[in-house]
């Protein structure tokens, strides 16, 4: 195999854009186990009063991440996270209004490797959010699992991801005046393992709980397509059938979290690698779905409203494919 190595020539901005993106990497993939093992080795130290006094801080704090979590506005308006979105680059594409006086659920697909796209969009100020939807404030899901690491807990909540359970969810929709957007990566784990470049997979067919959490409040659907979301890293291949498949989908029902075997490119070579390529990712915000509503929605209401999502999403994805190079044959798969 040849390595291709990075010229000694290349820009500095883009060395620090290079940079920006490998500290998200670093934080997404090992921050949390080091975080967890720093806990305890400084209990065996003479710096073990800081855990213990975490320790305590952490009781106090528990419920945090399930109420509204604890957002740092100056975090998520920080130069590195512009860096990080002209390494691909990402832009966020607005098609419609959203009323700051509404609260919305954003169904975001498909979820990829690392969610770059809902990530740099909705967790940080380098999309402009804020400036092209006014008196919106975006939280993004994350698996409760994380929630659970010293330290690593408080550096997530800082940047608004909070937990993808129902409690933390309804906790932001219940909130009066409105403005309060809730951002699901509705596939979740599983949809990443079909992270594939050019595979359009939603894994949506069976899912309906965001579809009742929407209709419990009354917020307003509204979906999201990521374009270029599953082409920034290449993937093993790993068909449903196949033995890599199968132990996947095994470890991801075991530890609720999945193992899709990803590469790229890496820091100072292009060959091989877990940073990202350099290919662009447009976030395409769809237009709302009007919902009213209902604490205790029906069987048929949710499958109404499921469906009219679909279509929604369909109807979004062939609108805009052709902008960003997908062939006009290319459809989405429902799974």
């Amino acid at each position: 195999m040849k390595i291709y190595f990075a010229p000694a020539d290349v820009p500095l901005v883009r060395r620090i854009q290079t940079a920006a993106v490998l500290q998200w990497v670093f934080s997404f993939l090992a921050l949390a186990p080091l975080c967890i093992i720093l806990f305890l080795l400084l209990l065996f130290t003479r710096f073990w009063l800081i855990s213990v006094l975490y320790a305590v801080w952490w009781y106090i704090d528990w419920d945090t991440p399930s109420q509204g979590g604890r957002k740092v506005p100056f975090l998520c308006q920080m130069r590195v996270w512009e860096y990080m979105r002209d390494y691909f680059p990402i832009k966020l594409v607005k098609t419609a209004e959203l009323d700051p006086r509404k609260n919305y659920v954003l169904g975001f697909h498909p979820h990829g490797i690392l969610v770059a796209g809902a990530f740099t969009s909705f967790c940080t100020e380098a999309t402009g959010f804020s400036k092209l939807f006014p008196g919106m404030r975006t939280n993004l899901l994350m698996l409760p699992l994380w929630f659970r690491a010293p330290f690593f807990r408080d550096y997530i909540m800082a940047a608004g991801l909070v937990p993808s359970d129902k409690e933390s969810a309804s906790y932001l929709l219940r909130q009066k005046g409105g403005g309060n957007a809730v951002v699901i990566a509705v596939g979740g784990a599983p949809e990443a393992l079909d992270a594939h470049p050019g595979d359009y997979t939603v894994h949506l067919a069976n899912k309906k709980g965001f579809i009742k959490l929407a209709i419990e409040h009354g917020a307003d659907l509204v979906p999201i397509y990521s374009f270029g979301e599953n082409e920034v890293f290449d993937q093993v291949e790993n068909p449903r059938g196949t033995w890599l498949r199968y132990i996947q989908e095994r470890l991801q029902h075991i530890m609720g979290v999945s193992l899709p075997l990803f590469h790229a490119r890496g820091v100072f070579q292009y060959t091989f690698g877990l940073m990202p390529y350099r290919k662009p990712i447009n976030t395409v915000v769809g237009r709302p779905i009007p919902v009213e509503k209902n604490e205790k929605p029906t069987a048929e209401e949710l499958d109404v409203f499921h469906q009219r999502y679909m279509d929604e999403l369909s109807r979004l994805f062939d609108e805009h494919k052709g902008n960003y190079g997908i062939p006009e044959d290319a459809y989405l798969v429902f799974q």
